[in-house]
């Protein structure tokens, strides 16, 4: 990385550059646009539409690269691996920002909407302490057909 560029390390794209570097890895310009990529979005996004999309940017982009660093931010805890009703996985980039959030997932459109409750938190809790337990992932996905589907029959948003 050139010794002018700078990421604040308090953002998720920050955070991912230090734990690369802190792993001694090569931080290519190929990596480096899949991060800035990868969290330049709040929608979530399949690998191969991240693909594309650092690909319009640098046609030098690999599948592996793409693929490889997503597998390592995952791991890394900064993304996360969703299944949101999509034949393909899906990741989240706002997990490392808002960890505790959960997926609206539209079975008519796919859209996915987002969101925190503060007493599903405290509910979570009590549940957890009641049965003994402490909570390693949590996830929480309503799968649910959406109101202008339910009132028109037909959702505007949904493909063909």
């Amino acid at each position: 990385m050139r010794k002018t560029e700078t990421s604040a390390p308090h953002t998720a794209r920050g955070r991912a550059l230090e734990c690369m570097r802190s792993q001694s890895m090569r931080l290519t310009l190929q990596r480096r646009l899949v991060v800035e990529m990868t969290f330049a979005t709040r929608d979530h996004f399949t690998a191969e539409s991240l693909l594309a999309q650092c690909r319009r940017r640098n046609g030098k982009v690999s599948r592996a690269t793409v693929y490889r660093t997503l597998a390592f931010l995952v791991k890394a805890g900064l993304l996360r691996q969703v299944g949101l009703g999509q034949q393909s996985p899906q990741y989240d980039p706002n997990f490392a920002d808002a960890p505790r959030h959960g997926h609206f997932v539209c079975v008519d459109c796919q859209k996915v909407v987002e969101f925190h409750d503060p007493c599903l938190d405290v509910r979570e809790s009590i549940v957890t302490k009641e049965h003994g337990f402490s909570p390693k992932r949590v996830s929480l996905q309503i799968e649910a057909s959406c109101d202008a589907f339910r009132e028109k029959g037909v959702c505007p948003r949904r493909a063909g």
